[in-house]
């Protein structure tokens, strides 16, 4: 348990936001298996473009557990400090600022990781929008610009200087984008200069690992992305080896097949019968990775078009494994 400003949060397993991952039905459901925190997808600084169909789902948090996090992402201070505001009048109750995005899209733009090379901007950006909300603002940064320019400690401390509640650090550089391993040597430099919450971040895939990870860094947290996708019950099974010591067994076929249907329903319902079904294929990918005949039964579900057509076969699917599981024992 830490504290993000006033917000309590009970659980040191948060959901990493991901660009077209981290939608509204993903957090509720990775929420409700134990994510102590959802942030959600990167939404652009420039409110100009938030009349596009995509960045209205994105500030569509209805029905959602609270505290509702929102990243924001952009290289302007007055623009960050407005899309801050207009966000916590929509409903945020804290709000995340990336600069640890590598995507050549939003580097270009001199937002995201491409940031850190510049720290006076940086100071900027932090200043002005800590003091244009009232609620707590956090940062995700990376370990700096390369390997061979690591400024993730003299950024926490300007971070901290500008009254960031929280600093979550994924662990390589921009430069480094996904390749390679995650080091945390740098998270836990920063975690013995710091009087803020930090969060680590990068290929945290276990209970072990995030035991690992914690005891090495000393952070108050983990954050997971690409581990939960696919898998969201990967937050209890963490957030129950952090608090016994003992590992969880992995889900029932039943239950998953329960979650993927139940998630399935909420994509239709969020986006549309068109859309919706469309989004929902590669959620299902991920799902069924490690399970057997998926290969074959994705290239079915792949060309059904609507979410009902879906659903029966998701069930069916799920039946005959089932089945075969009872007779095998």
């Amino acid at each position: 348990m830490f504290y993000i400003g006033s917000h309590r949060i009970d659980s040191q397993v948060l959901l990493a936001p991901m660009a077209g991952v981290t939608d509204r039905p993903f957090r509720q459901l990775c929420r409700r298996l134990g994510a102590g925190l959802a942030v959600s997808e990167m939404i652009t600084a420039d409110t100009r473009l938030w009349h596009s169909r995509k960045t209205r789902t994105r500030l569509d948090h209805a029905g959602e557990s609270g505290p509702i996090a929102v990243q924001i992402a952009g290289s302007d201070p007055v623009m960050m400090a407005e899309a801050a505001q207009m966000n916590v009048a929509q409903g945020a109750e804290i709000i995340d600022i990336n600069m640890g995005c590598p995507a050549k899209k939003v580097c270009k733009k001199a937002a995201g990781s491409a940031l850190l090379q510049d720290e006076a901007l940086v100071t900027e950006i932090l200043n002005s929008v800590v003091a244009a909300v009232t609620v707590p603002v956090t940062l995700k940064i990376r370990t700096g610009w390369s390997p061979e320019h690591k400024n993730a400690l003299r950024i926490a401390r300007i971070a901290e200087d500008s009254g960031i509640q929280a600093l979550a650090i994924h662990g390589r550089t921009r430069a480094c984008r996904f390749g390679g391993q995650a080091e945390y040597d740098t998270i836990a430099e920063v975690v013995a200069h710091s009087h803020i919450p930090i969060i680590c971040n990068g290929d945290i895939d276990s209970p072990h690992k995030a035991k690992e990870v914690l005891q090495h860094t000393g952070a108050q947290a983990v954050m997971i992305g690409r581990a939960a996708q696919g898998r969201p019950w990967i937050f209890r099974e963490i957030d129950h080896h952090l608090r016994t010591g003992r590992q969880l067994p992995p889900p029932s076929l039943n239950e998953t097949r329960d979650i993927l249907c139940t998630h399935l329903r909420e994509l239709a319902s969020l986006y549309g019968p068109i859309m919706g079904p469309r989004i929902a294929r590669k959620h299902l990918g991920w799902y069924l990775q490690t399970l057997p005949g998926s290969e074959a039964f994705r290239r079915q579900f792949n060309r059904l078009e609507h979410v009902q057509d879906q659903y029966k076969s998701v069930l069916n699917y799920f039946e005959t494994l089932i089945q075969k599981e009872e007779i095998a024992a």
